[in-house]
């Protein structure tokens, strides 16, 4: 077993400002998207200058977001192939919220829960980018009658609120596994927690330095 002194890499600086863009940009969207959905938050318009403002770069943003969380998504797609292991993990959940280790399958860079997460991102973000292009009243909404916007400005509303509640248990997860935060500000964990939470992983990363 690993101690907690020694560390290892676990992102690279541009995997993690890909994260911190991606981050912010979501933050900038939940604001002005709530002040756009519901009179009772109109006074978030006021974080991106007014609401005429609001309204301008709120899609404009969202492009952002997507493309900065897609080039993110392509970087990490080789590590999140689900596999037998991970459903075995998923099957071990009780254990894993219990914090037992035992009959816990060993995980590589992501668990199965890492990875169905990683996958509703990635689907939540392609509804959002396609219904709002449909509703993106300046260069699209045109192109679409009243009844596909009315649809669009509905699956748009709900994803994200799905995307919301994703990113809750994401942040959840990432303060209730002690450690998690420093990988994507600091960039490298401990040889302890790499062990503890992904075994496969850091025996991986282990031979590979030794191989260098």
């Amino acid at each position: 077993m690993s101690d907690n002194k020694q560390t290892i890499v676990r992102y690279s600086s541009g995997e993690r400002i890909n994260h911190w863009v991606t981050a912010l940009t979501f933050i900038l969207l939940t604001a002005s998207g709530l002040a756009l959905f519901h009179p009772a938050f109109f006074w978030l318009s006021h974080l991106l200058g007014s609401p005429t403002w609001t309204r301008i770069l709120h899609p404009f943003i969202g492009v952002v977001m997507f493309v900065s969380f897609f080039i993110l998504a392509i970087r990490l797609w080789r590590y999140n192939h689900f596999t037998k292991k991970d459903a075995e993990w998923l099957a071990a959940m009780p254990k894993v919220l219990k914090n037992e280790e035992d009959g816990v399958p060993l995980a590589g860079r992501y668990n199965g829960g890492q990875k169905i997460l990683f996958f509703v991102l990635v689907i939540l973000m392609l509804g959002l980018l396609g219904s709002g292009v449909v509703i993106w009243r300046e260069y699209f909404s045109h192109l679409f009658g009243i009844d596909m916007i009315r649809l669009a400005s509905v699956i748009h509303a709900l994803f994200a609120l799905l995307l919301i509640c994703a990113i809750i248990v994401h942040i959840y997860a990432a303060i209730w596994v002690k450690g998690s935060v420093r990988a994507m500000t600091r960039g490298t964990v401990s040889h302890g927690w790499a062990w503890k939470h992904h075994r496969e992983w850091f025996r991986e990363e282990v031979r590979k330095q030794k191989a260098k």
